[in-house]
Parts: C-alpha cells; sequence; structure tokens
C-alpha cells in the first residue's frame, strides 16, 4: 500500500512537539507493516541542506505561489520536501516568531495542503498514494481539496490536539482556491470564519485521535473545543489509536545523550545520570527524589500549578527540573521560582533534545499536569526510561498509566500516579504518594521495573493504522467511490481512470522536461 504521509514538523527534521515524534515515527512502523510510505514536508531554512545540489522533481505554481518539489531519502525516510521560499524560508519557529503565529499561515498551510492534493491525484508519475494520512489543521485542507475528485481518494486526518484548529476569515478562502460550495456551514464556515480543522473533520474518510479515551471525550461539550457537534456527525468513522515509542530513538540501553546506558535489569545505574544531571544544571546533589517535566508550558498543560506545589517538593529534600517554552506569562514566573531556589529549581526555556533525554533518563518522576491530553508522549518515554509518571487522569495519560494503588500494586501492574485534572490538592496528593513510595526502596524498584516492561511499540499503533487504511481503500464509509479490492492490478485501472478523467484539465503544475517525477 502506498501511503503520502503529510505534517508540518517531523522528528529528527523539525519538532516544537509531540506532533513532530508521531510523524516520525509512525511512517517507519508503516514500512515495517511493508507499506510504501513517503511523507511531505515544508522545506523551512533549517532543512535546506538536505537539498543542497538536487534538482526539483517538480515545479509548479499552486495558489500563486511558485513552489518546487524535492524527492530525498535521509535518516532512513523518504521525504518529498516542498520548497516555497516565500513561506518557508523564515527563521525560527515554523509557525511564527516569538510566540507570535506569521501573519500568512493559513497561505502557507494552504500550499502545502494544495500540494498534497495535487500528489494525491497523481502528480507524481509512477507513484500515486492510495491513502493519504494528514496530521493536524495545517494539513487538514488536503481533504477540502479532494472533496470533489473522482473517483475519491481515501483520506485519514489524525488530530493531535484539537485545541489548535486552524480560524482564519472567511473571506480569504477565494485566495486559498476554495470553492464557494465548501464554504459554508457544512463544511468550512465555523462562526463567520472558517475552520481548516472543521473543513477536514467533514471530509476526510475517517478522523482518528491519539487515544480511545480522548476519542470520547472530544464528543462531549466540555472536551470538544467547539468541535464536539461536528465530531457527533462523524461518531462512526471516528476511532483512537494510541501513540507509541520510537524504540530506537528513545532507548536507555543505546542513547547517547545520557552518561550510564542502562536496562531494567540495571536500573541502579540511573544514579549515575541523576547525578550527572544535577551537576549539569547547577542542582545542588541530593538523596531526595527529582521531579522532571518536559512540556509545552501553557495552561492546557496545567504548567501554572506547579509553583503552587514546588514547597513540597523541596520539603522532602527533593528537586525540580522543567524544559519547555510556551507562554511568556508562565515562562516569566517558572523564571522567577527558579531564582527563587536556585540550587533546588531549575527552568530551561527552549527545547534541547539531550537535555530531553538527560531529564528521562536522571530523574525519578516526571509530572504531566495536564488539564487535557490527547495521548502524550513524554510519560511514555518516561516509562521506557524508568521515571515514574505522575500524571493527570485525562485522554491518553489516563489511558497509558496504571494508578499504583493498593489493587495495582497488589496485582504488580502500576506504573505511575494519577490525580484529577487542574486539581492542585489532588496533585499535592499524588506527589505525597509517590514521595512515599520513593522512600520505599524495595517498591519503588518494583515500580520502575513495571514501567520500563511496559509495551508501547509503534509496531502495534501501526497495525491499527494499517488496518484501517485497509479498510478505507476496500469500503469508504462515507459512501465515496473508493475502490473495494485493493489488489496492485486493481490500483492500477483506479489510477488509470483518474488520469482520463483529469486530462485535459489544468492543475497549475509546470514539469522537468515533461516528466513530474
Amino acid at each position: 500500500m502506498r501511503i503520502l504521509a503529510v505534517t508540518a514538523e517531523m522528528f529528527p527534521f523539525v519538532k516544537t512537539g509531540g506532533l513532530a515524534d508521531a510523524a516520525g515515527a509512525l511512517p517507519e512502523a508503516l514500512e515495517r507493516q511493508g507499506a510504501d510510505v513517503r511523507t511531505l514536508l515544508p522545506l523551512y531554512r533549517r532543512l535546506t541542506p538536505l537539498v543542497r545540489g538536487q534538482k526539483p522533481c517538480l515545479v509548479a505554481n499552486i495558489l500563486e505561489q511558485p513552489v518546487s518539489l524535492y524527492s530525498v531519502v535521509s535518516d532512513g525516510h523518504k521525504l518529498l520536501l516542498l520548497e516555497a521560499a516565500s513561506l518557508f524560508d523564515r527563521d525560527g519557529h515554523p509557525y511564527g516568531v516569538k510566540g507570535k503565529p506569521f501573519a500568512d499561515n493559513d497561505l502557507r498551510f494552504a500550499v502545502l495542503s494544495k500540494v498534497a492534493a495535487e500528489i494525491a491525484l497523481g502528480a507524481i508519475d509512477g507513484w500515486e498514494p492510495d491513502v493519504v494520512h494528514l496530521h493536524d489543521w495545517h494539513t487538514a485542507l488536503t481533504c477540502v481539496y479532494l472533496a470533489d475528485s473522482t473517483p475519491a481518494v481515501a483520506s485519514v486526518l489524525t488530530l493531535h490536539n484539537l485545541a489548535f484548529q486552524g480560524q482564519y476569515p472567511l473571506e480569504r478562502a477565494g485566495m486559498l482556491g476554495l470553492p464557494p460550495h465548501l464554504c459554508t456551514v457544512d463544511c468550512l464556515e465555523y462562526y463567520g470564519d472558517m475552520s481548516f480543522l472543521k473543513g477536514g473533520l467533514t471530509t476526510a474518510s475517517a478522523v482518528t485521535t491519539v487515544s480511545p479515551t480522548y476519542a470520547r471525550e472530544i464528543l462531549t461539550p466540555e472536551m470538544g473545543m467547539g468541535m464536539h457537534g461536528v465530531l457527533a456527525k462523524r461518531r462512526d468513522d471516528l476511532r483512537g489509536i494510541v501513540n507509541g515509542v520510537d524504540q530506537d530513538v528513545w532507548n536507555p540501553a543505546t542513547d547517547p545523550y545520557i552518561l550510564a546506558n542502562f536496562t531494567a535489569a540495571t536500573a541502579t545505574r540511573r544514579s549515575l545520570n541523576k547525578y550527572a544531571l544535577l551537576r549539569a544544571l547547577g542542582l545542588a546533589p541530593t538523596q531526595g527524589p527529582v521531579f522532571g517535566v518536559v512540556s509545552r508550558l501553557t495552561w492546557q498543560k496545567g504548567i501554572d500549578l506547579l509553583p503552587q506545589v514546588v514547597s513540597l517538593i523541596i520539603a522532602q529534600k527533593g528537586r525540580l527540573i522543567i524544559h519547555g517554552e510556551g507562554d511568556t506569562a508562565l515562562e516569566d514566573s517558572l523564571r522567577a521560582l527558579a531564582q527563587r531556589y536556585p540550587e533546588l529549581v531549575c527552568v530551561h526555556i527552549g527545547y534541547d533534545e539531550r537535555l530531553a533525554h538527560m531529564i528521562q533518563a536522571g530523574s525519578d518522576f516526571i509530572i504531566q499536569p495536564s488539564r487535557f491530553e490527547p495521548c502524550g508522549l513524554t510519560q511514555l518515554y518516561a516509562l521506557r526510561y524508568g521515571a515514574l509518571p505522575i500524571v493527570s487522569r485525562t485522554g491518553g495519560l489516563a489511558e497509558t498509566i496504571i494508578d499504583a494503588n493498593d489493587a495495582a500494586i497488589e496485582a504488580g501492574v502500576a506504573t505511575g500516579f494519577q490525580f484529577e485534572p487542574g486539581n492542585e490538592d489532588d496533585l499535592r496528593a499524588a506527589l505525597d504518594r509517590a514521595i512515599n513510595a520513593y522512600n520505599d526502596r524495595e517498591l519503588f524498584r518494583r515500580l520502575q521495573t513495571q514501567a520500563m516492561q511496559a509495551n508501547f511499540s509503534w509496531d502495534k499503533s501501526a497495525a491499527q493504522y494499517m488496518a484501517l487504511f485497509e479498510s478505507l481503500v476496500r469500503d469508504s464509509k462515507r459512501g465515496t467511490d473508493v475502490v473495494a479490492d485493493i489488489r496492485p492490478e486493481t490500483f492500477a485501472k483506479r489510477r488509470a481512470d483518474r488520469r482520463q478523467a483529469t486530462a485535459g484539465s489544468s492543475t497549475g503544475l509546470a514539469t522537468d522536461n515533461g516528466r513530474l517525477w
């Protein structure tokens, strides 16, 4: 099966959060399932060395923007890198500067989506995808651009975080090449504006989220972020598939970023990483517990709760390490916290991959106090590294961490600690339970071993995605004309039919020597 993945970020090339980790690891797992996956990704400035000296395989004018497409293989990934210098050749963050989104993000990601749609419709000679897999609002317009195509193209839109919806003035729809009949309340229109995400939700063949719990939560007014009504109409096409861990990147036995490699059988070596971490960050050594936080620093992530509980940690000779970036006001309050306790609390603003690995390997606990969390990957990395997660009972956090209550401890299945989202008192209670477990060395080592033995391989998730993709190719639940036979010869006939149906149409594509690939 041929799969076109489309994403705004992808590890190890560009990363701002868990979306990049998922978009980077899933294609490799799908390839192990026998799929042929190519990932369309913007050619951000930092990625230009990947195409230096290369000849573009496609030159086009998309939405009045000159673009080029490069086919490269890097770090084992088959990439389609979209060059649009006026849109992506910029300094800083992929989405904006200093917390402010770029004013033309609608055009930037519309162009990405339009190119994805053209590839889905056969723009690359010799390679046409059977399924298009889209990640978050940045790529959701792909489904809208494909809405009128015949035969229909199977598409899956994965929601990594429903809070981000790509909302822009409706009057810009014409500039983005969106036809009027799709700019209605049944598709793109959203309270007088347009929402890229809503357009994708209404036109994708299927919608997935990154955990079954989150898939249920977003059907409610409390968690649906205004989209619960739209999602309710797609209930039969909505499912949750838990994210996995890239076990090559996040492997304490081989991790090049940490001082002392270890396994579940040699977890006592973690103490070497703990003291190396404290020393590197200028914190005083301690026999007490080290609590790590690797997160976006936002209200959604519950980061505002941390200053309220730091006294409890310090009273137990603990240390608190916070690594991430986000809301300026929260960053400032955390800096003030670190200044108040210079040898006990460290706050590192920004994102550094090495430091993220060091925190996982050297912390005794990882705190994730999210008010909502579609899946979360940090707690899965923590399990792998034996840093017991302390998580709020929501979304994928509730799905992946088994609370260390008496019954779970007795059954030998506990892997962390849960508390009610946004509840400071319950977070304090969870911290108390965690510290008590830490002080019971036999119990703590048992919990560490159970955590490190938890299996969240991407292979399990990839098998579920493959089953979904194959079912969509057999028979689209939305009644579209997706072919029912998935034999290779049927794929070839489908492509020939589409070329004949679109013969003579103008896509605005210019080619090199008459070929697209």
